[in-house]
């Protein structure tokens, strides 16, 4: 198939997109599958759809990324891949993502009342992204700032609104019964899949085929050492954030689990009440 055609039908497949899952799988195995020939043109025909396309399909192309990223990162490279060739298969369009990221919030999010029908749902894509390392946290924490100031402007009332109804406010006026009908069962659907997949930690395939029982035994790594760095140091990392600061509250939770065990043991039946947690 030449790359005209394969450009052509690729660009169907994006106008059919929808929110189901056999639609995104759909247009995820055709871009991996067209990568290594046409990957570029691919890319800019996402470009292209999302920013000529409705708020609902730039919020579909939205989650069409997040499952193509996943599917790149757990892909494995092609039996005796070395070097450059293994690294695009392992990254693929995940660098093509990083590398326009910002171009995508703002078609998928534009400035104005005209985009916060797709702010939440944009928002849990990308901490997803953050907590899964699919994207270097710094970048998506700068987009995410960004997000939030867009959301402060757009909640300020503007002195020309009251006077006229064109400009940001023209669009939400558009959306028919059935458009919005529509993308009520397509978030339903989105935010279903996102729920199940917020638990995933992020796999690493740098690590041998043999790897230890142990924690003690694997290697150490840091925040710098991107994709080398071990799932269970993200995992850790990801409940150290979530953890509070040591309080009285911790000392008074220790001195209750300090009671219960040990208060019993001079024998008798003191410690048998003081077990006895009824």
């Amino acid at each position: 198939m030449d790359p005209f055609e394969v450009r052509m039908q690729f660009l169907a497949l994006l106008r059919r997109l929808d929110a189901s899952q056999q639609s995104i799988k759909k247009i995820v195995g055709y871009a991996l599958k067209y990568f290594s020939s046409c990957g570029e043109d691919l890319w800019d025909c996402i470009i292209e759809e999302c920013q000529k396309g409705t708020l609902n399909n730039r919020i579909n192309i939205l989650y069409l990324l997040d499952s193509l990223c996943e599917t790149c990162l757990l892909a494995k490279p092609p039996t005796g891949a070395t070097g450059r060739d293994k690294g695009q298969a392992s990254s693929s369009y995940v660098d093509y993502v990083s590398r326009d990221l910002n171009k995508l919030v703002d078609y998928v999010v534009p400035p104005g009342q005209q985009g916060m029908p797709n702010f939440m749902s944009a928002v849990q894509v990308l901490e997803s992204w953050r907590t899964k390392r699919v994207i270097e946290p710094q970048k998506l924490d700068e987009v995410l700032s960004k997000l939030d100031s867009r959301r402060a402007t757009a909640s300020l009332p503007s002195a020309s609104s009251s006077s006229a109804t064109s400009g940001s406010n023209a669009p939400l006026a558009t959306f028919d019964p059935q458009e919005i009908k529509k993308r009520m069962e397509e978030d339903r659907e989105r935010h279903k899949r996102l729920r199940e997949r917020r638990w995933v930690q992020p796999i690493s395939h740098n690590l041998p085929t043999a790897v230890p029982p142990l924690a003690s035994f694997l290697p150490l790594t840091d925040d710098g050492d991107g994709a080398a760095e071990l799932t269970l140091d993200i995992e850790f990392e990801n409940e150290w954030e979530a953890t509070s600061d040591w309080n009285e509250d911790d000392e008074e939770a220790v001195a209750e689990e300090n009671e219960l065990c040990f208060s019993g043991t001079g024998g008798g039946d003191e410690g048998d009440d003081a077990m006895d947690l009824s």
